[in-house]
């Protein structure tokens, strides 16, 4: 097993998958107790070589590494890939491109709504994946033979499930369907945690402007802490406490100690302090996004019938074009479908249009109807 821990050894690693058609990447990392992840294994596989790397090695730089994955004449293969492409993007400041994710093109091609890693190497490498590895301490060191073996299991299988869902994607011509869902893997604002949008996160079900204002200052005063002192968001304080602070924004420390959920002594305490002082400038700031927001605010809450008829006809259109139904439409689509609110539903565009959305907004329209049939669910088109 080939272990590279040294610079030199990395660049030379480097110089041999420089030319190399792709490469399937894993990492192993912990964020239990930290707010950044904590990189501890990086692994890798191009059609003859497969490496580790120890990024916790002493002295080592992976400069080249990241240069490497800047190429674009090399496809990156991910599995389920966001958090190890945040990784890169806040150790490296780069995105892989090419990309490709085999989780995404498996929805596509007919492995079901999030097929694991342990789903495709066993069907599409014929290979088990031995799990007794999966809740190690990466951080640890020495790590075992068997831990490691598991680490390079992840990208040695992941080759042929990159090359067998390859062959497929073209033959279905679908390239195009994976396309959007891989751009939006790739955008940096994905991977951004600006303190300003930290908000966004608590996903308020509210356009009242005072509310959000102070939510937004308060967010972004915990994000910075988490940040600064690399702990978790919820070691400062927890999302139901920054939703209550907003509700009821306290006016100084003794009505701040009153809030059942903030810990005892917080309020007198250095954050604490600065605690109120965000909620202060919040109270005076104009209200983020606030248009946006009302905008995708629900003018009437959609039927459970009418949810669910929609939701029986994406589960027949999806099993008949072969593609996972989260991947054609999620759950804010179905219910804006379902009140007539069609403004910015992705699955009324491209190829989601084509498998589902027309059929959505027909079936609305009394246009179509889905009925019993033999016991089994079938559309109907209905006669004018």
């Amino acid at each position: 097993m080939r272990i590279i821990e040294t610079t030199a050894d990395l660049k030379g690693l480097v110089s041999e998958l420089e030319n190399a058609p792709y490469l399937a990447l894993d990492t192993e990392f912990m964020r239990d107790s930290t707010y950044w992840p904590k990189l501890c294994l990086l692994q890798i596989a191009a059609p003859d070589v497969a490496a580790i790397v120890d990024p916790l090695a002493d002295g080592i730089d992976l400069a080249p590494f990241f240069k490497l994955i800047k190429n674009p004449k090399i496809v990156k293969v991910l599995h389920a890939g966001r958090q190890d492409i945040e990784i890169f993007w806040h150790k490296g400041r780069v995105i892989p491109d090419p990309l490709f994710d085999t989780q995404i093109v498996a929805m596509v091609c007919g492995f079901g709504e999030a097929a694991s890693y342990e789903t495709l190497a066993r069907k599409l490498a014929h290979a088990e994946i031995d799990k007794s590895a999966r809740f190690t301490d990466w951080a640890r060191r020495p790590l075992t033979k068997r831990q490691l073996e598991y680490a390079l299991a992840d990208v040695t299988h992941l080759r042929t499930v990159y090359e067998k869902l390859s062959a497929e994607l073209a033959k279905t011509r679908r390239e195009g369907w994976v396309a959007e869902e891989i751009s939006a893997l790739k955008s940096e604002e994905l991977y951004s945690l600006e303190p300003a949008n930290a908000w966004k996160r608590l996903k308020p079900r509210t356009s009242n402007k005072k509310f959000l204002s102070v939510l937004a200052a308060v967010a972004a005063w915990r994000e910075r802490e988490a940040q600064t002192r690399d702990i978790p968001r919820n070691r400062v304080l927890k999302d139901e406490v920054l939703l209550e602070l907003a509700a009821n924004p306290p006016e100084g420390s003794e009505a701040l100690e009153r809030i059942r959920a903030v810990p005892k002594g917080f309020a007198a305490s250095r954050m604490g302090k600065c605690l109120l002082e965000a909620i202060a400038e919040g109270k005076n700031a104009p209200p983020p996004l606030v248009e946006d927001h009302e905008r995708r605010r629900r003018r009437r809450e959609p039927s459970p019938a009418a949810i669910d008829l929609l939701k029986t006809l994406l589960r027949l259109r999806s099993e008949e074009a072969g593609v996972a139904p989260r991947l054609i439409a999620n759950a804010d689509d179905i219910e804006r479908l379902a009140v007539g609110e069609d403004d910015g539903v992705a699955a009324l565009i491209g190829w989601r249009n084509e498998v589902f959305g027309k059929d959505a907004v027909a079936l609305r329209n009394g246009q179509l109807a889905i009925a019993l049939e033999g016991g089994e669910a079938v559309i109907v088109e209905l006669e004018d």
